[in-house]
């Protein structure tokens, strides 16, 4: 049954002080178990870097999964393991405590072969968040902008192999369409039930259901890849949906989240919001086992994502592990990633694979590897192509790419880490595609990548 979002969000927002005045009335000793509180800062420290930063207390780290859920660094109510250090500036004012969180590439891309192309462009995000005690819980108000729509012309930048949305009528073959300017419009509400279990809540007319792990742009083991990963729309294309509502319980090192929101992916106007139906849900379970590890498997039925499949619905599930190991200067983030869609209407299934991993050292330095394999269908044959009447989508070939790139950071201006770096990608493709694409395709980025230099956690 399809459910207006209104509707479902005025449900959700209720639900935490319903269950707030439920958990004040049983007594005293029920009140000792609820939301650790928000440091409120001294007025003197009002200018000053708040835990988090470079030079942050030690019990700022979390050391349990459920603190690890309370920081909200990343997109949606997606995790990452408790020791990842997200790059944040974290200011405090009264009650609030505000924090911002971004990346910004500008980049020159060469493609080799007759399908490769030339560009200059800006993959990016800015994510502005607020917090403070309400209650016995806590309130988070976050969003997240892009200005991809400006900074990729044409509705897409050049990826070669690569598909997922139209524009205009045509699928995007060979490219990787922008962000939404608002990637992230969303609240979340936080209950702690006891020391060791919390209860969430999340609603956002722009979000992240419970899909996967957190999506490319924001994964410590991609941090300083600037462009999408092939399995993008296999593995964790719904971190942009709309009219996202959420509800979690997190125990001890598990979570367990259910999400409903509106299935369609955002068309080629990028600027709107692209409100519809809560037809579509997902379910995920999270479980950190320590604190450098973080894994999760998570399931979805997408009601009509495609455009031009309308009639079409998808079954996706994914199944990742991540891995952070802290350095003395540096870090080693990497990820394993499998996803698969399931068209109900016509059986076929796609599979996507992907390997991936950043090392920082000596502080300033970065080396990085994505390695993917990923199912590809006939619509990748059109190129730019518009598909004719009666067009039958099937299986065409597995593609693999493998990527490796280097930056350095230079302390340009105070706060910002500010990198000059470059990539190359090699793929390997069937024979029968030899005509298309040339004997060797490949691909190579030169970058300045610019992004907060502060830390969200100590070391």
């Amino acid at each position: 049954m399809k459910l207006s979002f209104l509707a479902v969000l005025i449900i959700f927002m209720l639900i935490p002080f319903f269950v707030t005045a439920s958990a004040q009335g049983t007594g005293p000793s029920q009140h000792q178990h609820g939301a650790t509180p928000i440091p409120t800062p001294k007025p003197d420290d009002a200018m000053q870097d708040m835990p988090g930063m470079q030079h942050s207390a030690d019990h700022d780290q979390p050391m349990t999964f459920i603190d690890e859920i309370l920081h909200h660094s990343t997109a949606g109510t997606s995790a990452q393991p408790n020791s990842t250090a997200e790059p944040m500036i974290m200011r405090a004012r009264g009650k609030w405590m505000f924090m911002f969180h971004g990346n910004a590439f500008l980049s020159a891309l060469q493609q080799s072969g007759p399908r490769g192309y030339d560009k200059v462009f800006s993959t990016n995000w800015f994510m502005p968040m607020a917090q403070r005690q309400i209650g016995r819980g806590e309130l988070t108000l976050r969003t997240m902008i892009s200005l991809e729509p400006a900074t990729v012309t044409q509705r897409f930048y050049p990826l070669l192999f690569q598909q997922g949305e139209t524009a205009f009528g045509k699928p995007i073959n060979d490219g990787q369409h922008p962000h939404d300017f608002i990637m992230e419009l969303a609240a979340l509400y936080d209950l702690r039930l006891e020391q060791n279990a919390l209860l969430s809540f999340y609603a956002a007319p722009v979000g992240d259901p419970a899909m996967g792990p957190s999506a490319y742009a924001h994964r410590a083991s991609a941090s300083e890849n600037p462009i999408a990963s092939l399995g993008h729309h296999l593995q964790d294309s719904t971190h942009i949906a709309n009219d996202v509502v959420t509800g979690g319980l997190a125990y001890k090192k598990a979570r367990i989240e259910f999400s409903g929101f509106h299935g369609r992916e955002p068309d080629e106007f990028r600027w709107n919001i692209d409100s519809g139906a809560v037809d579509s849900w997902s379910t995920r379970l999270t479980v950190q086992p320590g604190q450098n590890w973080s894994t999760q498997y998570s399931f979805a039925h997408l009601t009509s994502p495609e455009e031009l499949h309308a009639a079409d619905d998808v079954q996706r599930m994914t199944a990742s592990v991540s891995y952070n190991r802290p350095l003395p200067k540096g870090s080693w983030a990497s990820t394993l990633l499998w996803g698969r869609n399931r068209v109900l209407q016509s059986g076929r299934i796609s599979n996507g694979y992907l390997a991936e991993s950043t090392l920082q050292f000596a502080e300033h330095n970065h080396v990085w590897t994505r390695i993917e394999s990923a199912d590809r269908t006939s619509e990748l044959l059109l190129g730019k192509q518009a598909e004719l009447p009666g067009f039958d989508e099937r299986f065409l070939a597995r593609i693999q790419a493998y990527t490796v790139g280097y930056d350095h950071d230079f302390p340009l201006v105070p706060g910002l880490a500010t990198a000059l770096g470059g990539q190359v990608t090699f793929y390997s493709k069937p024979d029968f595609l030899t005509s298309i694409y040339g004997q060797h395709p490949a691909g190579a980025i030169l970058f300045l990548r610019v992004r907060p230099a502060g830390n969200a956690h100590s070391h």
